[in-house]
């Protein structure tokens, strides 16, 4: 038997479930269809994905390191599916699967809407909040009424008190060294306390494998 055969009985012996037979308007359907990612890990140099959401026409997945994804677009209901890998039929078992008549076994995925309520609930929120990307910096400062409460500066995060340059070096390291920093730390820009009327500033970058601190003395 070869592969177009063997194409054939698969696609035969797989025909859809009852449940996944659909009705009404392409419009309506269109406007339902949910977004449901379908995986492979089983390995496998070419994978496609058929089922009764196509017919049982075989579909392309895309690679994703060791494993094959690909994301379509279905309706609500029950849907077998089956992937072709290297050319040789086979479903997941570690997925749900259903037998059908031919005492083939299909994985099964099953859609529903509740599922994406979450999803739906974080874009209403999103779209609630103001957009404030419209407004401007400036140097104005905001007027504050008499009973309203002025916020003060955020807050330093934790990891940013971290400063490299305010640590002992042990007397076994090289003292022009300094310990290797934290990936958060590079890229800011640090200032010290001005004293007899110079200031402080320090950064730290990383080029490859290596990390490079500069320290820029500025006289006031």
């Amino acid at each position: 038997m070869d592969n177009n055969e063997e194409e054939e009985e698969a696609a035969v012996g797989a025909e859809p479930a009852t449940g996944s037979q659909l009705t009404g308007d392409e419009d309506d359907i269109r406007k339902t269809a949910l977004p449901t990612v379908l995986r492979w890990d089983g390995g496998g140099k070419n994978v496609t994905i058929s089922g009764t959401f196509s017919d049982w026409k075989p579909m392309a997945m895309v690679r994703s390191h060791q494993n094959f994804v690909t994301i379509i677009d279905l309706p609500e209901g029950d849907h077998q599916y089956k992937f072709c890998v290297d050319g040789e039929w086979k479903h997941d078992p570690k997925l749900k699967s259903v037998e059908n008549a031919e005492g083939q076994r299909n994985n099964l995925v099953s859609v529903r809407e509740s599922d994406f309520e979450v999803f739906q609930a974080l874009a209403k929120d999103s779209e609630n909040v103001t957009n404030y990307a419209e407004k401007e910096y400036s140097q104005e400062v905001p007027q504050v009424k008499p009973w309203e409460k002025v916020s003060g500066p955020p807050v330093l995060p934790p990891h940013l008190l971290q400063v490299i340059l305010n640590k002992d070096t042990p007397l076994s390291c090289e003292p022009t060294l300094l310990p290797e920093p934290n990936h958060v730390m590079l890229n800011h820009l640090y200032a010290l306390s001005i004293k007899d009327g110079v200031m402080v500033l320090s950064a730290t970058h990383r080029y490859r494998k290596k990390y490079v601190t500069t320290l820029l003395y500025k006289p006031i």
